[in-house]
């Protein structure tokens, strides 16, 4: 589905990625973890189209992503949840989640995608009319990741989505992950700094230090690996 081959991107004079090669399969949970400043947040963005491509390869379902922008690839089915949730928080919750439905596709099943995300996040439901500034932090984080899946992407891009959660918030925002990928049938790109969890729900990780992919592998591998073990599970 999604294929991404040696690629270089960063900001200005700054290199954040170097031959990074990531790639995501239908259905897939993939997780990318690693210590702040590696280039976790870049790498989405240059999936999306934030950051310019220096040099390699992107492609999504065969696309090559290179010579769009970046609102044309979530019309293609590439929907990122950023980092730091971004609510318009001046709008409500009911609002907020239309602005997430401006695809084409969004549009066309925006009946049946505002069931999913309402079953999955009940609390949007009871707060449909309430400004999205007035939530919780928990509570901001069900609606960015229902504002993403408004657009009914067939790829579901996560940065960070426990970030300053309390951990019973954070443990219920992973089984709606999984949810997610299992009931809605969607390939799910997790960034995430609870390395444990992420490498504990996906199907394969890739452990990405300085810019560059360290280790690479299926949940389990990573989970055995001596380096992973020490550096990011604290044994």
């Amino acid at each position: 589905m999604l294929e991404i081959e040696n690629i270089t991107a960063g900001y200005g004079g700054l290199t954040a990625l170097s031959d990074v090669s990531v790639s995501v399969g239908k259905g897939e949970f993939v997780a990318i973890v690693g210590p702040n400043g590696a280039g976790k947040t870049t790498l989405f963005k240059t999936i999306s189209g934030v950051v310019p491509l220096r040099s390699g390869r992107i492609t999504f379902e065969g696309r090559d992503l290179s010579s769009y922008s970046a609102w044309q690839r979530a019309h293609f089915g590439l929907a990122h949840v950023p980092e730091g949730r971004q609510v318009f928080a001046t709008l409500t919750v009911q609002e907020n989640l239309e602005m997430g439905a401006y695809t084409d596709e969004g549009q066309r099943r925006r009946s049946e995608i505002s069931d999913m995300i309402l079953e999955l996040f009940p609390i949007l439901a009871e707060r449909r009319s309430q400004l999205a500034g007035t939530l919780s932090g928990g509570q901001q984080q069900m609606l960015a990741i229902g504002r993403g899946l408004a657009s009914a992407p067939r790829l579901l891009m996560l940065d960070e989505p426990s970030m300053g959660l309390a951990p019973a918030v954070a443990d219920m925002i992973f089984e709606r992950i999984i949810d997610i990928r299992d009931k809605a049938g969607l390939s799910v790109l997790l960034v995430e700094q609870r390395v444990a969890d992420a490498l504990q729900s996906c199907d394969r990780g890739y452990v990405l230090e300085t810019g560059r992919v360290v280790l690479q592998g299926r949940h389990e591998t990573l989970l055995k690996d001596e380096r992973v073990r020490q550096a990011y599970l604290g044994m």
